[in-house]
């Protein structure tokens, strides 16, 4: 099996930088051992014009049939004789993605100390498999390459050169071309679709895939054209792990619409010049607006209900003034990915006492949110039925009681400055309701008043003098705090 990676560049950025993305020297040829044999990385050219870097893999067929099966879906052979006589050792396939994901663990990741600004930074890239079994042929290669930023050229493999009539094998020549994808882009894209296209895997398919699945596709995997097609292939269509990846890449998808409420919007308010920076996303600016309210109201231990995939509680950790996080959502596969994206697994004692993850409903009362200094409702009332709101508001106002919350919700009044939103939609398919300035200042001003609290209301974003700005907040106070202070 053998696969090539190429970099261009000049005397400004070399690439022979690809040794230092790839944390494997190009003066040198290295050998690393598989579970399957061993794995060769060597460079047939390092110049500062273009560098290319080649991973061979010489399996072993007494390993293949020792520790897996040498063929077949899941680990299960086509016929006995597979196990001896199969492809394996020429044609890339999921033996080839684990080589990838071992030898090169560290730039998959866009880990680089010697060159972070490269490792961030897209690359032009050139990347060839001479041999790749695809399934679907090569119209199913771009279909699952192009909607990433790939130029793909898929060249049939024939049967035979001297029997053209005998037409072509299920094996294509690829070789993609990209200028937009960071290196570690590029491998994540590698190791979910060589088994994606080989439509088999050479050991049993477990669990943990799940999390592997998640954790390469993270950022194009979820928005993909052909995501099921891809979660069935490399979970070698076990229904119960397909579901299950598919459930955690549609949360991070609609996490991902909700954050983003159509933000180029932003060019609607006043006037651009060529000279002004890329505007902060509204996702960005409500969390530090958020931020910066429980830093005024010196909160120290707070909670996040509805925290969903964790991106609040990701910042609060951040601050050392916030000694104690609790994040609180109905969804357990919400708290799942928050845990991956917070990487809790590999948390320092020291930090991993900071965060909680609780799984709750925000409908009921609950005894383990009392006490807390402060409460966040970030973008969460307007997911609730409207017959629902009044027992949410009891949990948090009349039960819980934090001395300080603070609720952010869409203004639907600057919907009309959304371009591409059309007129009459909420921004979220998930929305219930989005609310008025009016409506929500009598909604927070009678929670306030019913529960013994004060409140104050802020902007979130460009502040339109006719349509207010594209989120509200408000600021519970406990009247019992204010009057402690003021004393």
């Amino acid at each position: 099996m053998f696969l090539t990676i190429s970099l261009s560049g000049d005397a400004a950025n070399p690439a022979t930088d690809l040794g230092y993305l790839l944390h494997k020297h190009p003066g040198k040829a290295q050998c690393f051992s598989t579970s399957y044999g061993t794995a060769h990385v060597f460079y047939p050219e390092a110049d500062d014009a273009r560098c290319t870097a080649a991973l061979l893999l010489e399996t072993d067929p007494a390993a293949l049939v020792r520790r897996g099966k040498g063929k077949g879906r899941g680990g299960a052979p086509d016929a006995a004789l597979a196990q001896y006589v199969n492809d394996r050792p020429y044609a890339a396939s999921s033996l080839l993605a684990v080589a990838l994901s071992g030898v090169f663990s560290s730039a998959m990741r866009g880990v680089c100390a010697a060159r972070p600004e490269r490792a961030a930074a897209p690359l032009p890239l050139r990347i060839e498999v001479p041999v790749l079994p695809a399934r679907g042929g090569a119209a199913l290669v771009r279909a699952l390459f192009e909607p990433l930023g790939w130029r793909v050229a898929a060249e049939p493999v024939p049967l035979d050169t001297e029997f053209p009539q005998w037409g072509d094998s299920r094996y294509v020549r690829l070789v993609l071309a990209s200028e937009t994808l960071t290196l570690a882009e590029a491998l994540r894209h590698l190791y979910v679709l060589l088994p994606v296209l080989d439509d088999a895997k050479h050991y049993w398919v477990s669990a943990d895939e799940v999390d592997k699945l998640l954790r390469a596709g993270e950022g194009w995997l979820p928005g993909h054209p052909e995501q099921q097609l891809i979660t069935s292939r490399y979970l070698s269509r076990r229904w119960s792990l397909t579901r299950q990846a598919r459930e955690a890449l549609e949360l991070v998808r609609l996490a991902e619409a909700d954050d983003s409420e159509v933000e180029a919007i932003d060019n609607a308010v006043g006037e651009e010049t060529e000279a002004e920076e890329k505007p902060t996303p509204l996702a960005v600016r409500r969390r530090e607006a958020i931020i910066g309210a429980l830093r005024a109201a010196g909160a120290a231990r707070v909670l996040d209900l509805g925290c969903g995939q964790g991106q609040l509680v990701q910042e609060l950790l951040k601050d050392i003034r916030f000694t104690e996080i609790v994040g609180v959502d109905v969804s357990v596969r919400a708290l799942t990915i928050a845990a991956r994206r917070l990487k809790l697994d590999r948390m320092g004692e020291r930090q991993a006492s900071r965060v909680q993850l609780t799984q709750g409903s925000l409908a009921y009362t609950d005894k383990r949110l009392k006490g807390y200094d402060a409460a966040v409702l970030s973008e969460v009332i307007e997911h609730l039925d409207l017959p629902r709101l009044p027992a949410l508001e009891y949990a948090v106002f009349g039960h819980a009681r934090p001395r300080t919350v603070v609720v952010t919700t869409p203004n639907v009044e600057y919907n009309v400055r959304w371009e591409t939103l059309p007129a009459g939609h909420v921004r979220h398919g998930d929305h219930r309701f989005e609310w008025t300035r009016a409506e929500f200042r009598s909604w927070a001003t009678d929670v306030a008043e019913r529960h013994g609290y004060d409140v104050e209301f802020a902007p979130v974003g460009p502040d339109d003098p006719e349509v207010g700005p594209p989120t509200q907040l408000a600021l519970f106070t406990l009247r019992a705090q204010k009057e402690a202070k003021a004393a």
